[in-house]
């Protein structure tokens, strides 16, 4: 009997089908391939009403399944790649990065059709310190309402807890077919995604080099350099759930454009700002657009906030 490669993953439903999909890939390129799926409850799962900014947000969702991953437990982690810090633990290695899904926030609601059309006073749910800000810094006559919980219960509280709208990834309602879920996409514009927001990272041991070749074809060049800035960026930042910061990249005819956004707690205080460059500068690009937005006041914003200088 062949011995399975074994897929760590998370319990969600959209994290079975992110796992599912990475599945069938593997299995379609090399049809000898067994496989088995290994679920892991992670400390963001059993913390589910707790706002992450409360709890430290970093690593949350991924921790339990890299030690997982290194005690040899299982042999692939499929992260979707907003939730992994922009430091990946020794021994581990981000082996490939599938294609980016919609990268955009969907706003979800069954009365208005943009933030905009929602009266005064009109009740957001969400459980991101990104949107909430960016939310605030265009309308701070709204009530953006915590809310965390996957899909499927953030859209029952959008109707139990009388809210007007929820904001969603695009990604994660197009992953599980939810396609007559009333949306209306907001534009990089209007909401910057999250770090890595749509993207998948497949993560191995990084003594694994036959794993590694074997993934190397799902590995899309323009999101792997996309996000590589991106993560560059919140490195620099030393970012993560606890403070608001956004980027968003993408690689067209063969020029890497990097936005990136800093903001207070309020949304008050936000910075935006955007650099572009070369693909294989990409890491480089994004230290230089954080050290951009530090100088532009982003430095007094998040001393605040952390307690100390950058």
């Amino acid at each position: 009997m062949a011995v399975p490669l074994r897929l760590g993953t998370r319990g969600s439903l959209l994290a079975l089908a992110q796992t599912r999909w990475v599945e069938s890939q593997l299995k379609a390129r090399y049809p000898e391939l067994t496989t088995e799926l290994v679920i892991i409850k992670t400390t963001g799962d059993k913390l589910k009403e707790v706002p992450l900014a409360q709890v430290g947000g970093k690593g949350l969702f991924i921790k339990e399944i890299e030690e997982a991953l290194l005690g040899g437990a299982v042999d692939l982690a499929v992260h979707s790649l907003k939730d992994m810090p922009a430091e990946i633990p020794p021994g581990c290695v981000l082996a490939a990065v599938p294609p980016r899904e919609d990268p955009r926030d969907a706003f979800v609601s069954e009365r208005y059709a943009s933030l905009g059309e929602i009266p005064s006073g009109g009740r957001v749910g969400t459980g991101s310190l990104r949107r909430k800000v960016q939310i605030l810094n265009r309308r701070p006559d709204l009530e953006v309402v915590h809310l965390r919980g996957n899909v499927d219960t953030r859209l029952k509280k959008l109707k139990r807890e009388g809210l007007d709208a929820i904001i969603l990834a695009a990604a994660g309602l197009n992953r599980l077919g939810l396609g007559q879920i009333p949306r209306t996409y907001l534009s990089e514009t209007e909401m910057l995604p999250a770090i890595g927001q749509g993207a998948l990272g497949l993560e191995v041991r990084a003594d694994d080099f036959k794993l590694q070749e074997q993934l190397a074809f799902l590995n899309h060049y323009p999101t792997q350099v996309a996000v590589a800035a991106e993560r560059a960026f919140l490195a620099r930042l030393e970012g993560g759930c606890l403070v608001p910061v956004a980027a968003f990249g993408r690689l067209e005819d063969g020029l890497l454009t990097l936005e990136g956004l800093i903001s207070d707690l309020e949304g008050r205080q936000l910075i935006r700002e955007h650099l572009a460059g070369r693909p294989e500068e990409a890491t480089d690009l994004g230290r230089r657009l954080a050290e951009i937005l530090l100088a532009q006041g982003g430095r007094d914003i998040l001393a605040a906030i952390y307690g100390r200088s950058l």
